[in-house]
């Protein structure tokens, strides 16, 4: 049997959002006291594992969750564009009650083809950036484990095409909780198994702004 490697995918804690806006890449977006307990929370759940490398999206609310695990290991965290939120056409607009930014009539034009999507960054490209950042990361932790901060849908994409499903989802169905782990396991190069945790999860209120 080859050498083990882990990579685990980290989705950043909750974040301080009181207008409810749907921030994307936006800059100046923070995590809440909420959020940073559970970076506490993930950082103690993990911190005494064979995590040997930490790689972080640059947005405010990945790097702060990756902050305590950096502390508690003594890990640098390198920071790449490639982990970064989908790029989404709709940031910066108020989301609403429920699915209320899908329903105002002035979106509509962003909506004509939700199998692409056609109102932000296409699922195949965000896909690739994200095989591209977990091999790296599989290579320089070869034999060890990794972790890389991300966010719902990047983390959500990658394991949909590495379980050979379909791209295009209801986001409302995404198994990626704030601060939860998609833990992807590889014998040499082979991918072996495909893994969920929730190390936070009594923290989780519930429901978030989608595309964060």
């Amino acid at each position: 049997m080859a050498e083990t490697t882990v990579v685990h995918l980290l989705r950043h804690g909750e974040v301080h959002n009181p207008s409810g806006i749907l921030y994307g890449r936006l800059p100046g977006y923070h995590l809440s006291e909420t959020g940073l307990l559970m970076a506490e929370t993930v950082a103690k759940a993990v911190g005494g594992r064979d995590i040997v490398a930490l790689y972080s999206s640059p947005l405010e609310r990945a790097l702060e969750t990756a902050t305590p695990l950096a502390q508690k290991l003594g890990l640098e965290i390198q920071q790449d564009v490639r982990l970064i939120e989908a790029g989404n056409l709709l940031q910066g607009r108020p989301v609403g009650q429920g699915m209320a930014l899908f329903r105002d009539w002035r979106n509509y034009r962003y909506f004509w083809n939700p199998l692409r999507p056609s109102w932000g960054e296409a699922y195949p490209v965000i896909v690739q950036r994200m095989k591209s950042m977990v091999e790296e990361a599989r290579a320089a932790a070869r034999g060890h484990e990794a972790v890389l901060v991300s966010h719902q849908l990047p983390i959500w994409a990658i394991r949909m095409a590495a379980e050979g499903r379909r791209l295009w989802h209801d986001p409302r169905r995404r198994q990626c909780a704030l601060a939860s782990l998609t833990t992807l396991t590889f014998d040499g190069d082979r991918l072996i198994s495909i893994g969920y945790s929730e190390p936070a999860g009594s923290l989780d209120a519930g429901p978030s702004v989608p595309g964060a």
